[in-house]
């Protein structure tokens, strides 16, 4: 084998160990972003949860807050009723009394 043969054959030879390395490196670079695709897809998947989460105690507080404002006008106007119609009794019973005065000597 001569020279030159030699010399083409090494080069030939480093060629494929470049060409195994590079390969090599695309393959790790496609595993790495796959991965970061994937933790990204988690990351997505688990905020959304979240948000889910938080949106539903978000609608479960806003609903009790509700329910308790409704309870506390209830509770006003039924006090403010009966306030009414005591007032409302004592007027008659004091308009009968008037009467009763008024026609009895």
């Amino acid at each position: 084998m001569d020279v030159s043969s030699r010399v083409l054959s090494e080069l030939a030879s480093r060629e494929a160990a470049l060409d195994a390395q590079i390969e090599a490196a695309r393959e790790q670079a496609r595993r790495e972003v796959e991965a970061a695709e994937a933790e990204a897809a988690r990351i997505l998947a688990q905020a959304q949860a979240q948000a889910q989460a938080m949106q539903a105690e978000s609608d479960a507080q806003l609903e009790a807050e509700t329910q308790r404002i409704r309870q506390e006008a209830r509770a006003r106007a039924e006090q403010e009723a009966q306030a009414t119609q005591a007032r409302a009794q004592s007027r008659v019973q004091q308009a009968a009394e008037y009467i009763l005065r008024a026609v009895l000597p």
